[in-house]
């Protein structure tokens, strides 16, 4: 019995692992997959299609009739004419393993949108704006908002309140607006919705003759239009908000009052607590230093009562996002 081993110069698993360099546990692993793959070669189902009937199910599914059909479609379309070829899962199959899996149905192919990345380092450089609804004095009348806000320094620069959405007269609201900011050529980008008067040829005539770039918000993403949606909520929840106007000049009376609060005395968090006039005009930087000094005083007078130290006052944004980068 010896000698038949020395002659037959038997190794082990494990010798022939450690010369080959492999683990056991990947040994084991790949003659455990190796067998079940010959066992399944050996034992197919039979009630598995020949080859023939899978290639004439195959030729079907592409065939010029069916091509832009859902499986479905397919199935039931040849099942009314009398003819059952095999189940909708093994039609599936079928395209599976010859990737042909897709949307089969003739639709149209919308676009990718481009993310809007929009920086404002001041006031003027990037503005937003929007239309929104207000309820009528009847149940199905409305006044169309127009508002144009500056992104940095949050201030409305310019608003309009109509009977109607319309081109026409967004075209006069950013113009005048323009006009009156003294925006130059090249210097400012407008963004917007994709509502029909944002995306109105008019518009974007007029933009172009004034040197001003436009973008768009990405369809369904209000994130993409942030400030003009914070603005129009801080409009519709403020407690002084009726809800519903009696008429149109009802509205713009009550709009031509909450324009003046929201610009002059609403502080905002984005902007150091600051109001968007104060960012837009640059008096900021001024309250900004006299708040400081304020601090100052008071902690020279009481510094126990400032436990975490001197304290400083929140700065003004040197830098304001419309889908900041991550790399930004």
């Amino acid at each position: 019995m010896k000698i038949v081993q020395e002659e037959s110069n038997v190794y082990g698993v494990v010798e022939t692992c450690e010369a080959l360099g492999m683990s056991r546990a990947t040994y084991y692993r790949r003659k455990k997959g190796l067998s079940r793959s010959l066992e399944g070669q050996e034992n197919k189902s039979k009630r598995r299609l020949s080859d023939e009937e899978e290639r004439k199910v195959l030729e079907l599914l592409t065939s010029e009739r069916f091509m832009d059909k859902s499986v479905a479609e397919a199935y039931y379309t040849v099942l009314d004419e009398g003819m059952y070829i095999c189940s909708q899962r093994t039609m599936y199959r079928i395209l599976t393993r010859h990737k042909a899996v897709k949307e089969r149905r003739d639709q149209c192919r919308h676009p990718e949108y481009t993310k809007p990345e929009l920086l404002a380092r001041g006031p003027n450089e990037v503005w937003s704006w929007d239309i929104t609804k207000l309820k009528g004095p009847c149940k199905w009348l409305h006044y169309y908002l127009y508002v144009i806000l500056d992104v940095y320094s949050r201030y409305v620069v310019g608003w309009m309140i109509a009977e109607r959405e319309s081109a026409t007269l967004a075209q006069r609201l950013i113009e005048e607006t323009c006009e009156k900011q003294g925006i130059e050529k090249g210097c400012l980008t407008v963004h917007a919705d994709r509502g029909i008067a944002m995306k109105s040829n008019a518009v974007a005539q007029l933009l172009a003759d004034l040197g001003i770039t436009k973008t768009h918000s990405r369809p369904y993403v209000s994130n993409d239009n942030p400030y003009s949606e914070a603005q129009f909520k801080t409009l519709k929840y403020h407690c002084i908000f009726p809800g519903q106007f009696g008429s149109l000049e009802d509205a713009r009376s009550f709009l031509r009052v909450f324009f003046e609060w929201y610009n002059n005395d609403h502080r905002h968090a984005g902007i150091g607590w600051m109001t968007p006039a104060d960012a837009h005009t640059g008096r900021a930087k001024e309250l900004l230093e006299k708040r400081k000094r304020t601090l100052m005083e008071a902690y020279a007078r009481h510094p126990e009562r400032f436990v975490k130290g001197a304290p400083t006052p929140p700065n003004l944004p040197t830098e304001v996002w419309i889908n900041k980068p991550l790399a930004a």
